[in-house]
C-alpha cells in the first residue's frame, strides 16, 4: 500500500511545483496532473503529484494524518 499526502501548491515553474507539507517545502513533478495552480491541493507520492483534490478533502485527510502522527500539526 502506498500513502500519498495532500500538499498545497505554493509555486510552479515548468513541470515542477513547490508544495507545502508539515511546514516544509518540497518539489513535486506535475507531469501526471493538469490545470494545477498555486493554492490548489494535490496528492503527492514519491515526488509526483498524482491528482488534484478539493480543499475540504485535503483538510479532512490532513486531520487524520495529524492524529496518526504522520504529518506535523502546522500543516
Amino acid at each position: 500500500m502506498c500513502l500519498s499526502i495532500p500538499c498545497r501548491v505554493m509555486s510552479i515553474e515548468g513541470e515542477t511545483a513547490r508544495v507545502s507539507i508539515g511546514g516544509s517545502l518540497i518539489e513535486a513533478n506535475l507531469r501526471l496532473v493538469e490545470n494545477i495552480k498555486p493554492g490548489d491541493y494535490v496528492l503527492v507520492h514519491s515526488g509526483f503529484a498524482l491528482q488534484k483534490i478539493s480543499d475540504q478533502e485535503a483538510q479532512e485527510t490532513l486531520k487524520y494524518l495529524k492524529i496518526a502522527g504522520i504529518v506535523k500539526e502546522d500543516s
